[in-house]
């Protein structure tokens, strides 16, 4: 047996035995839906852009046309994307009763898309955009609309005249305490974090894992390039992250059938 499928193997007997699994989802799950990362060198979304100039609350704020311009971009690069395998693994298994829920940094919408029911998106979701100064909602198909017949490239609300905003945490901002109340209620009692596709640097979202295990837990971490925890999971996988989640999933399969 290969070391990877002994990884595999492994993985698929923590997630046999545990009686709550949760998994935490990053960018790279969407990296094979054609959805680039952040941070990667060479491809990553902040290579060539400063987020503190183009998605700060401040920059917002200070100019929002600009801010427009790369959220314009954005909303054009998500056009059209769809779930991949990984996502559809997950739902997979939500619906067997295996996974508790989804717990995403994502704000592409793809596990929403490919039927996550149990899902918390901790920066929000491109799916709507909010008035800045009113508070009406409006959907992305909307905002699109405006955006490309907008004056000076800044969508703006009919009613009172203030520019609409993506419904996503933006730097500088506070995640919703909600959901980090309830991504943290999932963390503490999980036996098994998926954690995929996520480099586990930004925080609050980083420290879940370390929830899991203090509750007596086990993480897995399945990404391509290092993470601050690597030395603390009891699996990791560095592959392709479709091929490793359906390999996951044919485990599990065969040890239910061979049960």
């Amino acid at each position: 047996m290969s070391a990877q499928h002994g990884d595999i193997a492994r993985l698929a007997e923590l997630a046999a035995s545990a009686s709550s699994i949760v998994a935490l989802t990053g960018a790279g799950i969407s990296v094979p839906s054609g959805i680039p990362d952040f941070r990667t060198p060479g491809t990553g979304i902040w290579e060539n852009v400063d987020p503190m100039q183009v998605a700060h609350i401040d920059a917002f704020r200070e100019d929002p046309a600009r801010f427009w311009r790369f959220y314009g971009e954005r909303f054009a690069s998500l056009e059209g994307k769809q779930p991949n395998g990984a996502h559809e693994v997950l739902v997979e298994l939500e619906r067997a009763g295996v996974l508790d829920g989804v717990i995403t940094q994502n704000v592409d919408m793809l596990h929403r898309t490919a039927g996550s029911r149990e899902l918390i998106e901790m920066h929000g979701s491109i799916a709507t955009c909010s008035c800045f100064g009113c508070g009406e909602v409006i959907s992305l198909a909307a905002a699109r609309s405006l955006l490309r017949s907008a004056p000076g490239g800044v969508p703006r609300c009919e009613a009172c005249g203030e520019s609409f905003r993506p419904d996503v945490v933006l730097f500088g901002e506070m995640l919703s305490q909600h959901a980090i109340l309830r991504a943290r209620a999932l963390c503490e009692r999980a036996d098994l974090l998926l954690c995929i596709g996520s480099s586990l640097e930004v925080h609050p979202v980083a420290g879940l894992p370390l929830l899991t295990l203090s509750g007596g837990g086990e993480i897995a971490i399945i990404t391509q390039g290092p993470t601050p925890l690597d030395e603390v999971a009891s699996v990791r996988l560095s592959g392709d992250v479709v091929a490793e989640m359906r390999s996951l999933a044919a485990a599990l399969a065969g040890a239910g059938a061979a049960a």
